[in-house]
């Protein structure tokens, strides 16, 4: 018997009759066994409504009345659950994140969650009961309710699964896993059996769309094994692992310990829309990078390619540097007016670009990962404009319309392409 937190994303339960599809996923769980709690979404589009309803009733709303408003989706989608599941003969009840509760800090809109009580949870999963609890939301210090911005279901799934000492956390969506690539860009694309946090923190990093970053970073964390798995499979088929073998389907997001074998590149990403800046000649004083990069920071602006070449006399350097396509004009305005922070000789860029990136903990013990990389794409003629590394992932900025070339290039060079990947 295991412990199981699993968790619905909008699309799983956009209907009554995905619901009920959900909930027989839950009751094979529950019938094998497992002590299980539920974590739901709303759904597929409801939280938009919503804040188009805020909107509507006033621009300049009161934060904490965005949050009650916003977090009903949630509640609708828990009541409905729980009806279902009591019908197919489950014990089970809805729980709002305060009645859990999820406490979380004051912030509304981007709350962050700050602890969880699991004493209720843990008494009802020990008595047989499913508790359904509503994701994306919490109690602020104040007793107001508070919402956890976007990727909140999947943190909040997180959170109760580490609150309740579950042995695994399983993200039920609209894939059934996490893959090598896009399988949209590359046909060959596979399904990985299993993949580190570490890894999938950095994939979720650099584009890929199947978990967001801060419930990896959570599950990272606490040591919560993600179990990635689709919902519209039929939940009463053979459960059969990505090897073939019989097992739990999806990919498990787990602790490099688990992994006996590491692939030496285990995923290849594409960020797309991504913008180059370079600022020539910067005078290269102490603080200069902190008031460039400042200057950007104040206006909400995220970097993230660095690139920094000091001239040979020390006296200046340039910076290069990328931002997303759409924020490319307002960081140029922003650098341009920056009221005397910084000095440099004139400022290029350009938007359009790539970034493609490999990622893989078996890089860590294998040298020259980074310079086959570049062998493999100067092969197809794709020239780099930036590289940045890390422990585990080396990426490049190209042109756009070599992007998916370069990922289908890299893709079969590490060997990705092979049923055993």
């Amino acid at each position: 018997m295991a412990r199981i937190v699993v968790k619905f994303g909008g699309t799983s339960v956009a209907n009554v009759e995905r619901i009920r599809n959900a909930a027989r996923h839950i009751k094979r769980e529950v019938d094998a066994g497992h002590e299980v709690a539920v974590v739901v979404s709303a759904m597929s589009g409801k939280t938009n409504e919503l804040v188009g309803w805020v909107n509507e009733a006033s621009k300049f709303h009161d934060a904490r009345e965005y949050d009650a408003v916003v977090a009903s989706g949630e509640q609708v989608t828990a009541g409905l659950m729980a009806i279902v599941l009591s019908e197919m003969g489950i014990q089970a009840r809805s729980f709002a994140g305060w009645q859990v509760p999820i406490n979380t800090d004051d912030a509304h809109g981007a709350a962050r969650i700050t602890g969880i009580d699991p004493t209720e949870l843990d008494k009802r999963m020990k008595d047989g009961w499913v508790p359904v609890i509503t994701g994306f939301q919490g109690i602020s210090p104040h007793g107001r309710i508070t919402t956890l911005g976007r990727g909140g279901s999947d943190t909040s799934a997180v959170a109760v699964a580490a609150a309740v000492g579950a042995d695994r956390c399983d993200i039920y969506t609209d894939v059934d896993g996490v893959y090598t690539t896009d399988p949209r860009i590359v046909a060959k694309a596979q399904r990985l059996t299993k993949i580190s946090f570490e890894e999938m923190l950095e994939m979720a990093s650099l584009g890929a769309k199947v978990l967001m970053i801060r419930s990896v970073e959570k599950a990272m964390a606490h040591k919560v094994r993600l179990l990635v798995r689709a919902s519209f499979d039929d939940p009463d088929a053979p459960q059969i692992a990505p090897d073939g073998t019989p097992g739990v389907p999806g990919t498990l997001v787990c602790d490099e310990a688990e992994i006996v074998e590491k692939q030496i590149v285990s995923g290849v990403t594409l960020a797309k829309a991504e913008a180059k800046i370079t600022l020539r000649d910067v005078k290269d004083n102490p603080g200069v990078a902190a008031a460039i990069f400042g200057t950007l920071a104040d206006k909400g602006i995220i970097v993230d390619m660095i690139v920094q070449n000091i001239a040979d006399d020390g006296a200046t350097t340039d910076i290069t540097f990328t931002v997303p396509d759409s924020e490319y004009d307002k960081a140029v305005k922003a650098l341009e007016d920056n009221g005397g922070r910084f000095e440099y000789a004139r400022l290029s860029g350009s938007k359009g670009g790539a970034k493609v990136s490999v990622v893989g903990v078996g890089m860590r013990s294998h040298a020259g990962v980074a310079s086959s990389m570049f062998k493999a794409l100067a092969d197809k003629g794709i020239n780099i404009q930036l590289i940045t590394t890390s422990e585990i992932k080396t990426s490049v900025l190209i042109d756009e319309e070599y992007a998916e070339l370069a990922v289908r290039a890299l893709h079969t060079y590490y060997g990705l392409d092979r049923q055993d990947a």
